[in-house]
């Protein structure tokens, strides 16, 4: 049966790894008996964490679309993974929510996690809901952890369920707005008289709401300045109206094991979080500019698709409709690809169990299977529409590993799986590297990758290794050289005879500059480019490293040639042995790649920050405050120096630190670095020789 719009919330849950949000949402579905069993996350057993790497490692890995039904309302809860690694589920999960409850330990405080997330619901224009957990386990601390937030994100942060604490236990809740106590056993919530020891907290944490709400209203604001005590209803209506325009950030609080207070959770979602019509308007880039879409019921169908997952058979993509709705065996057009897709059947989703239903209405979540032309990102139109629904932005990749698989024949399916698993994860990249011949893959972490290999192997077979990508350096000359190449060959019939004097220069060309000072014919010009051919087939490796050879200019100015046994070749080889034996008496050098650096990190840790960047050799040029209230710091770092520095970065700042690291040219290494550079390449030259 279709769900009226005003009927729909969408919500995303949000927080740190580790804080319980698989937990709270596994409760929320055992309470609504949308599952018959409370799952748990080291079980391996919730409706959330379905997927093999989720059991076996004990995380969220990715976004699950959990629908509940609770006073006459379709509740969709996205589960969203707090692992930083997974930021990208993060993104798609906001993406398509109207609200994000952040969840925070009461034993813990306010985590990184928790503090990231409200940063992006803020700067998405997201209403945020805090709900403090896991108050059943020892040392929670539910008005610490409240205060602690009030202090971090401000005073629209306010109290609208608070807990009952007898011998640091948390034995019920107290619902501010009508001011009615609850106990909760098994999972059934009842009714109990307020205890007369929670009076006095009751009625001074029912003043910090009244306050807060009264910044939503003029006239609740005079009957707050005036005394007056504002009805059940007033309240009801203020924290509607202060959730959807993000001035008011209701604190919630709860056992997901017990189920204390996520009746009350799930009352509040209703009761005073925004409908899909009431939340943000989508933006149409059609057209080539960007116009407000606004989510509504009538119209012809648009679907956003939101997330994708795939597998050796195909895709399954998951849309949120944005106007009108959709049905079975319905066309639409992919306003992004161009292309024309039939959708056959659609499901309503709930973790892994996918229901089959005869309609998706605006506002709501489904998915379809096998769309071929369509990606995450994409929209798709029935015929009237044409809007082009701006996309998510996914961050920036920071962690890249070389790729290799275990068994050479495997080559070919590893690029087919990578292909597979991009349509279900955007974030992550994969390149062949022209320089070092290295297949890479880059994203978000250790972790992230170690997903990505796993997958490869349960989804497609393929199995592979990670390891650190080489480097790719240069080499160049720093004085002027004259060199000789003969070569001289006979082996009955015409021989081969070819003579060159080339003088090296170091130069500014990024390549080879070629030149001739050729007097006489002593080498005839139509040898000219067998020469030029031949030094830069030599520049693809030094003679150093093996690394190619940058800024070098060659002028040919003297040579011999024979009537009869000169010919291409002859003098291609000539200008290999010239080269061979000029480059080593030039003063050669080995270049390392450089790049310029944007960390992104709080105030506190900027001394650890420009430490660690002094051990990598990096050159602090800059420091500046960002708009948010966090320091950038700017700097220029060997990138040879930064391969585990995504890993490093995340461990020094809690993961609160980001960056950027983009490159900007070649310097001179070090003499101790370029011995050690090598030292290497000769030791894996050997291995390759060996093979």
């Amino acid at each position: 049966m279709a769900t009226s719009i005003t009927k729909i919330r969408n919500v995303c849950i949000l927080g740190h790894g580790g804080d319980g949000k698989t937990s709270l949402t596994e409760s929320l579905l055992y309470l609504t008996k949308a599952t018959d069993r409370l799952g748990k996350p080291a079980d391996g057993n919730t409706v959330s964490d379905y997927d093999p790497e989720e059991i076996r490692r004990k995380i969220s890995i990715q976004t699950t679309v959990d629908p509940v039904e609770f006073g006459g309302c379709k509740i969709n809860l996205l589960d969203a993974p707090g692992f930083f690694d997974f930021v990208g589920e993060t993104v798609e999960a906001m993406r398509v929510s109207d609200t994000g409850i952040i969840v925070m330990s009461a034993k813990s405080g306010v985590s990184v996690g928790a503090q990231k997330s409200w940063r992006t619901l803020k700067a998405e224009g997201i209403p945020a809901v805090l709900y403090i957990g896991k108050l059943d386990e020892e040392h929670a601390d539910f008005y610490k952890t409240y205060e602690e937030a009030r202090s971090l994100f401000g005073i629209s942060v306010a109290p609208v369920v608070v807990p009952i604490m007898e011998n640091g236990t948390a034995v019920g809740i107290v619902d501010l707005v009508t001011k009615k106590a609850y106990s909760t056993a098994a999972h059934k919530t009842t009714e109990i008289p307020l205890p007369a020891s929670m009076e006095a907290t009751v009625e001074e944490l029912r003043a910090v709401l009244a306050e807060t709400v009264a910044e939503t209203d003029d006239e609740l604001m005079m009957k707050f300045f005036d005394g007056e005590e504002f009805t059940e209803e007033e309240f009801i209506n203020g924290l509607r109206t202060g959730v959807a325009s993000g001035k008011v950030a209701p604190v919630f609080c709860g056992s997901a094991v017990s189920g204390l207070g996520s009746e009350a959770l799930l009352r509040a979602i209703v009761d005073y979080l925004p409908s899909p019509d009431q939340g943000r308007d989508e933006i149409d880039i059609s057209g080539g500019e960007e116009k407000p879409f606004k989510i509504t019921e009538s119209g012809s169908a648009v679907l956003f698709i939101f997330k994708t997952v795939a597998d050796q058979y195909g895709r399954f993509s998951f849309f949120k409709v944005l106007s009108g709705k959709v049905t079975p065996d319905m066309t639409v057009s992919n306003t992004v690809s161009g292309a024309t897709e039939k959708l056959g059947r659609i499901y309503m989703v709930r973790g892994k169990k996918n229901t089959e239903v005869s309609e998706i209405t605006a506002g709501d979540i489904g998915a379809v299977a096998k769309l071929t032309d369509t990606r995450t990102n994409d929209t798709l139109c029935a015929a009237g529409a044409s809007a082009v629904i701006k996309p998510m932005s996914f961050p920036r990749t920071c962690y890249t590993q070389a790729i290799i698989a275990k068994n050479k024949a495997a080559e070919e399916k590893i690029a087919i799986g990578l292909s597979r698993l991009h349509d279900e994860d955007p974030v992550f990249e994969n390149a062949l590297n022209a320089e070092t011949h290295q297949q890479t893959i880059s994203g978000m972490g250790v972790t992230h990758l170690d997903v990505l290999v796993s997958k490869l192997k349960a989804k497609f077979g393929v199995e592979v290794e990670l390891v650190a990508p080489r480097v790719a350096y240069r080499e160049k000359i720093r004085k002027v050289v004259e060199a000789e190449g003969r070569h001289k060959k006979q082996s009955g019939g015409h021989g081969q005879f070819g003579h060159v004097k080339i003088r090296f220069e170091p130069c500014e060309s990024e390549g080879l500059e070629f030149a001739e000072e050729v007097f006489g014919g002593s080498v005839p010009k139509n040898f000219f480019p067998a020469v030029e051919k031949g030094l830069r087939e030599c520049m693809e490796r030094g003679v150093l490293a093996g690394y190619p050879v940058v800024n070098l200019k060659a002028v040919l100015y003297d040579g011999s040639y024979h009537d009869v046994d000169s010919n291409e070749l002859s003098f291609k080889l000539a200008a290999r042995l010239a080269f061979k034996d000029g480059l080593p008496k030039a003063n050669p050098v080995i270049l390392e790649p450089y790049g310029e650096l944007k960390v992104v990190v709080p105030a506190d840790y900027m001394g650890d920050i420009n430490g660690d960047l002094n051990k990598r050799r990096g050159r602090v040029i800059g420091m500046d405050p960002t708009d948010d209230g966090m320091q950038m710091i700017t700097a220029e770092v060997p990138m040879s120096e930064m391969h585990s520095y995504a890993n490093d970065l995340r461990s020094m700042t809690r993961g609160w630190g980001s960056f950027t690291l983009d490159f900007v040219r070649y310097e001179e290494a070090p003499p101790m670095v370029q011995a050690s550079i090598i030292e290497e390449a000769k030791a894996r030259m050997q291995d390759e020789d060996d093979e």
